[in-house]
């Protein structure tokens, strides 16, 4: 490649604001184009169809569409289920527990393997002709507007493509240019692995297109799906063969792709009408519209909230992105480089979750919305003993709030089938999730992994982002009609599901995900490992938060506490099992303090009292405080955080403990294992996995303001001699407050809250020092004004 021109990095950034090129909190940027999907690829999306770009001379787009997925609904509920639950259960009672588990995974678990998997469409591969010879290459991606630029020299013309995905016009559109009139040219076709139905390029009519037509393969049911390009380029001429269509003498191509499937348009007219009247609306506005509404709808959103860490030092921010994070696996002083990744994480979020027209949007999975294979790894699905959750957490704190609305269309689709599940594995009414979901809501236990698949709980904790939607925005229409009745009917099923034991209500056959111990003595096969138990910790946090909820709920809702959900709800409380401390001040991830056959599990599965739970902050309760730390501590001496998003969700438990040094300990970990050179969060070095960019924005978000507990926490682990002076603009604390904040020093300067919808305000700052509320010392709840700010100074 050659010398880096500022000209062209100038035009590469066209569509951006240049005045803010190679701004290292903002850009992700490189010299040279992507050679790997996982490492490299720029990704951009609108919820629905995402796109991975390469930026090469001749061009790679990976497109992605959210319902492909590799083949139609199943039943997969045990047969033998039910009868055998009472007796794994009598298992479990005697410790018998080696023969619980093998009954466990022989009669309740499905004889078919495995919920559906995430595939992908294809690729458009677009050549330009454009191969050694290329200089002053730049590609980029700006995380606040949500576009990918790429712009480099060949044979003395300048080229460059802008990419957008419109989320108001429901396409992928991109603008490929020359600087010398009539020099591009480009052949265009798209190519998948396999199940292509038809792959054709067409000028008829003057409608100049590839379309091609897949299939997820099976013979019955299978799900299809329709994608075409659209190219438009005045003055050119052009010419179909095949697959390809060929473009010569152009001056400016405007290119415009859509992708649907059968999942939500069941008819093949439907289908290919859909396609077409999103294409023939995106061409008819053109480029230059679809574009300035995309990047006005995206910076809506992303631009609601922002982090200022500080400057980095020895233009470290100057730098390529992949020369920064091969600088930060060694030695970490780039605090910009957290602020990228902080706006990434965003990005992502709203490229992969909006609420757009369809019916049924999805959630983003565990790759977002961007996949390269026919099935993702891990399948790609929706696992929600962590990683969906984790997806979502910024999305109340970052003031991204809706982009959690298609989590809760997927538990639409996926009630009736977990209601159905219940009846008939467990005989009770209500609905069931285990482990994971895919895009039909199969809420069976999964795929017979024997730490993972029999987890009963998932939907009590999806349940959960139900009413974080409810604290964060106050919606009482939300809550009444939508977050109340799915607590009602999980109460339901755990009233039913649980059985009694050592005078308390407890779950099984249940286990803590993933985690083994070792079984003891007089237990069956002494030595080995079990994962199934009853009344694992987790569950017990779990089901007091859902009948926490209840209450919270049907207080805000005006219900009566003679209700009769609400009774049950309060009668059951007190039967949950409460947590119990083992031998080293450690919160008990068993019924029991069982050996561990994996002292630094990645799972904190018994720590979600602490995050995303809050019943063991320090503000609600010392003593489990103390002891989900006791737990933690030893976790990580164990060597948890062994993969990325382990070590994120130990950002969010630390700061939840207000220890920034353990925060910043882990930021500098995670970068210098974790992200690729394109900044994709992975699994342990490799294979790309979304969570643990969502849940690095949250763990950063959480070192400066918290308020699970009903207090508003101004910096309650901030780092202070790493990170001494900056600022956050535009957080959203729960109870409806805006907050921004200055420190200086590595110390609290000044805050400013405003109020969006009244209340009461309660706060705190830093580890508890005193401070003034617009002039006043502060010395309790304040009752706010909406739209009303509140100046806080010490």
């Amino acid at each position: 490649m050659g010398k880096l021109s500022l000209r062209a990095l100038v035009v590469g950034l066209l569509a951006s604001n240049a005045s803010a090129a190679l701004d290292g909190s903002r850009y992700l940027w490189y010299t040279s184009p992507a050679t790997d999907w996982e490492t490299g690829v720029l990704p951009i999306g609108n919820s629905r169809l995402g796109a991975a770009i390469f930026g090469g001379g001749n061009e790679v787009v990976t497109i992605n569409e959210d319902t492909i997925w590799d083949g139609p609904l199943q039943d997969r509920i045990p047969a033998n289920g039910l009868a055998a639950l009472p007796k794994v259960r009598q298992m479990l009672m005697a410790n018998n527990l080696t023969d619980a588990g093998n009954l466990v995974l022989s009669q309740m678990t499905p004889a078919s393997c495995c919920e559906r998997q995430f595939s992908y469409f294809g690729n458009l591969n677009l050549n330009f002709g454009h191969g050694s010879g290329i200089s002053n290459y730049i590609r980029s991606l700006d995380t606040r507007q949500g576009n990918s630029s790429v712009s480099y020299t060949f044979n003395g013309v300048t080229y460059t493509r802008e990419y957008v995905a419109s989320n108001p016009d429901g396409v992928i559109a991109a603008r490929y240019t020359a600087s010398k009139a009539g020099a591009l040219s480009v052949s265009a076709t798209f190519s998948r692995i396999n199940n292509i139905l038809s792959n054709v390029a067409s000028t008829s009519g003057g409608v100049n297109s590839v379309t091609l037509q897949g299939t997820s393969g099976q013979s019955t049911n299978p799900i299809l799906f329709t994608g075409k390009a659209r190219f438009v380029a005045s003055g050119a001429t052009f010419s179909a063969s095949g697959g390809t269509l060929t473009i010569t003498g152009a001056t400016t191509i405007d290119v415009f792709v859509d992708v649907e499937t059968n999942y939500r348009y069941p008819t093949a007219s439907a289908l290919a009408a859909e396609v077409d009247n999103k294409l023939n609306a995106a061409v008819s506005k053109g480029f230059p519209a679809v574009h300035n509404s995309a990047i006005a709808d995206s910076s809506a959103l992303l631009g609601r909230a922002n982090i200022n860490l500080g400057t980095s030092p020895n233009g470290l921010a100057d730098l390529s992105t992949d020369q920064r994070v091969k600088s930060a696996r060694s030695a970490f002083n780039d605090p910009q480089l957290i602020v990228l990744a902080w706006n990434y994480g965003r990005h992502l979020l709203v490229a992969s979750s909006r609420d757009t027209s369809a019916a049924i949007d999805m959630p983003p999975n565990l790759q977002g919305v961007w996949n390269n294979a026919t099935s993702a790894p891990w399948g790609g699905k929706f696992t929600i003993n962590i990683n969906t959750e984790m997806n979502l957490w910024p999305a109340g704190q970052t003031n991204l709030i809706e982009t959690q609305l298609p989590l809760f269309d997927l538990l639409k689709v996926a009630q009736p089938r977990g209601q159905e599940m219940a009846q008939k594995l467990y005989g009770c009414n209500g609905t069931v999730f285990h482990h994971n979901l895919d895009v039909w809501g199969d809420p069976a236990p999964t795929d017979n992994y024997t730490s993972s698949t029999m987890w009963p709980m998932g939907a009590t904790w999806l349940v959960q982002h139900m009413m974080e939607q409810y604290r964060f925005t106050g919606d009482l229409n939300f809550l009444r009609n939508t977050a109340y009745p799915y607590l009602l009917d999980i109460s339901k099923f755990l009233q039913c599901y649980t059985f009694t034991w050592q005078g308390n209500r407890v779950t099984g056959p249940s286990l803590s995900p993933e985690n083994t111990y070792v079984v003891p003595s007089g237990a069956n096969k002494a030595g080995t490992q079990e994962p199934m138990d009853m009344a694992p910790e987790m569950d017990n946090q779990l089901m007091r938060d859902v009948m926490t909820s209840i209450l919270e709920a049907a207080a805000a809702l005006g219900i009566s506490s003679s209700d009769s959900n609400v009774q049950a709800a309060t009668n059951f409380l007190p039967l949950i099992r409460t947590p119990r401390i083992g031998s080293y001040g450690q919160i008990l991830e068993w019924r029991s303090e069982y050996g561990e056959t994996d002292p630094g599990h990645r799972h904190l599965s018994p720590l979600y009292g602490l995050h995303p739970g809050s019943q063991f902050s320090p503000l609600v309760n010392s003593t489990l405080s103390a002891a989900a730390k006791a737990l933690l501590d030893h976790r990580v001496a164990g060597g948890s955080g062994s993969t990325g998003w382990s070590r994120t969700w130990l950002l969010n438990q630390y700061a939840r403990l207000f220890s920034g040094a353990d925060v910043w300990k882990h930021i500098v970990a995670w970068f210098a294992t974790y992200p690729t050179p394109n900044l994709w969060n992975t699994n342990g070095g490799s294979t790309f996995q979304i969570d643990g960019n969502f849940g690095f924005t949250s763990g950063v978000t959480e070192m400066l303001l918290q308020s699970q507990t009903g207090t508003v926490h101004l910096l309650p682990a901030l780092p202070g001699s790493n990170l001494p002076t900056g600022n956050v603009r535009g957080l959203l604390a729960r109870g409806g407050f805006q907050v921004d904040i200055d420190w200086q020093s590595g110390a609290f300067k000044s805050a400013t809250v405003t109020s969006t919808r009244g209340g009461q305000l309660k706060l705190r700052v830093a580890n508890g020092q005193s401070f003034k509320v617009n002039g006043a010392t502060y010395t309790g709840a304040i009752s706010t004004s909406s739209g009303t700010k509140y100046s806080i100074t010490v």
